[in-house]
């Protein structure tokens, strides 16, 4: 098998695919030749272009079962689905409204489930196989305090891949990549401004938040031949993770 990312002829379907983390996988997906369907509710100002090429947009709402089998249905195939629409604003589980935390876990977890069997069938008749790759965080393997129906939902995320993985093995492929902090178009609202990000990422072993373009290189290698054999994995994109809290807080080997 040669090493080499070539998703020419195959078409992939983007959750959220339109900006941000979305965007990011659209242009690496477009870069190593597939042709990309982006979905959001929103069209945007300006589509993901990568290669030559620009990512078609389609509206839709992933939370809505009969509009996502209407929509795959459409296509003419579908061999890669990444699963990637979700967020969550910082939100304490005993504030505002019940609906809201619902949503919440709707938008990350139950839409993924819905995109997944939309495309299990058509996947599954392909001879080459399909691969579905769900867009978890970090917030699903610890606390995720004030964003708990995410961390909740990502959680959800994981097991359902580890799940999924062996239930349609070996006609589809389904892995998760666990993100860190990713730096975005919004990443101020989250971090603030340039002073509050370098400090952010001073907490990072690598010393840097993600790109969206990381997110998306790592999608293409699932995507791809590559990764045959990979399935019901997740895949850690945090840059090493978060600092152990203790050891800041220890009275000994202070430099």
């Amino acid at each position: 098998m040669a090493l080499t990312l070539d998703l020419a002829g195959k078409t992939a379907v983007v959750t959220g695919g339109v900006r941000g983390v979305g965007g990011g996988i659209s242009r690496a997906l477009l870069e190593a030749g597939a042709d990309v369907v982006a979905v959001a509710r929103r069209a945007p100002d300006a589509l993901p272009r990568a290669g030559g090429r620009t990512a078609r947009f389609v509206s839709l709402d992933v939370r809505d079962p009969d509009a996502a089998q209407a929509f795959v249905d459409g296509l003419d195939r579908v061999d890669v689905l990444v699963n990637n629409a979700g967020g969550a604003p910082f939100l304490p589980v005993a504030d505002g409204g019940l609906r809201t935390h619902i949503k919440i876990i709707e938008l990350n977890l139950t839409s993924a489930l819905i995109m997944a069997r939309a495309v299990h069938a058509r996947m599954r008749a392909l001879g080459s196989g399909g691969s579905i790759i769900n867009i978890g965080s970090v917030s699903g393997e610890r606390p995720s305090p004030g964003t708990a129906a995410y961390g909740a939902a990502k959680a959800g995320l994981r097991n359902l891949t580890q799940s999924l993985a062996v239930e349609w093995a070996p006609h589809v492929r389904v892995n998760s990549i666990t993100l860190g902090m990713v730096r975005t178009e919004l990443a101020h609202l989250h971090y603030g401004d340039e002073d509050g990000v370098a400090a952010v990422e001073r907490t990072v072993p690598l010393g840097r938040l993600a790109d969206p373009c990381d997110v998306g290189g790592a999608c293409a290698f699932l995507a791809s031949d590559l990764a045959s054999y990979v399935t019901g994995s997740s895949m850690l994109l945090h840059g090493g993770g978060e600092r152990p809290a203790f050891l800041d807080a220890a009275t000994v080997n202070k430099p």
